[in-house]
């Protein structure tokens, strides 16, 4: 099976190649632009929406999640667009704070974020989309580098609103910061973000998209269609040279996330 890697050194400059929820588009030269986006809807502070939210910390949440997927993917993240179905003032301006607060953690500053703001018609109900585009080079790239062997780790506890009350700078959810921690240890191989697909899932995808099986090993910390909301989450293949208890104890030193082995991958 071709890899990422091989597809797009196979592509012409400023085609588009599909992996998973990524579109890649090779520029030449190996460098890759790297595109990811997320949306929200019926969640935030207005009358209609079905589950009621912080707009701040809404913006937080809409980003974070293309920039895991980026950052899981092996790019650097260097524009965010926010398209926001409300005014600007004042539930647009307290979204676009948590948007640029958590722009940050990726290294994206508030000059490399722009987007727009419904102030034409009257909005009811919260609606958010967020494109983030990132670059990197062939070689940095992730997607399907697991190994059989690999432990399969769960990184964060995978949460979603309104069953959980999920809330930025919760301890036991996966962050940009944490995840760039866990992608430098040499051990990790890969890592992919769970999201309403649940842990099951992702995990299929993990193996799938390197040409592996999986056997799923008992006693997980969630169920296993738990969905992991905004990527509250994530699921990491890590060398399997040594235990699995090491391997998590090396994630938890590295990121201050609780960690569980919840699978290892098989040729």
């Amino acid at each position: 099976m071709p890899t990422l890697a091989d597809r797009l050194r196979r592509a012409a400059p400023w085609s588009v190649v599909r992996e998973r929820d990524l579109l890649y588009i090779p520029l030449g030269a190996d460098e890759i632009m790297v595109v990811a986006c997320d949306s929200d809807g019926g969640i935030g502070p207005k009358p209609a929406d079905a589950v009621p939210f912080d707009a701040t910390e809404l913006g937080h949440f809409a980003v974070r999640v293309p920039l895991l997927e980026l950052v899981a993917a092996g790019a650097t993240a260097v524009v965010v667009v926010d398209a926001l179905s409300v005014e600007r003032d004042p539930t647009g301006a307290a979204i676009l704070a948590g948007v640029l607060a958590e722009a940050a953690t990726a290294g994206v500053g508030a000059e490399a974020v722009t987007g727009s703001t419904e102030d034409n018609v009257p909005t009811t109900a919260t609606g958010i989309g967020v494109t983030v585009i990132g670059r990197a080079t062939i070689d940095a790239l992730r997607a399907g580098r697991a190994r059989a062997g690999d432990h399969v780790l769960l990184l964060g506890r995978p949460m979603s609103a309104p069953l959980d009350d999920v809330r930025v700078g919760d301890p036991e959810i996966l962050t940009v910061p944490a995840l760039t921690a866990a992608l430098a240890l040499p051990t990790v191989h890969e890592a992919l973000p769970i999201g309403s697909g649940g842990v099951t899932s992702e995990l299929l995808q993990l193996a799938t998209s390197a040409g592996l099986g999986h056997t799923v090993l008992p006693d997980w910390p969630v169920a296993p269609d738990q969905t992991g909301g905004p990527s509250t989450a994530a699921l990491l293949a890590v060398a399997g040279a040594g235990s699995a208890l090491e391997a998590c104890t090396a994630l938890t030193e590295a990121t201050g996330l609780p960690a569980w082995s919840v699978a290892t991958l098989t040729a």
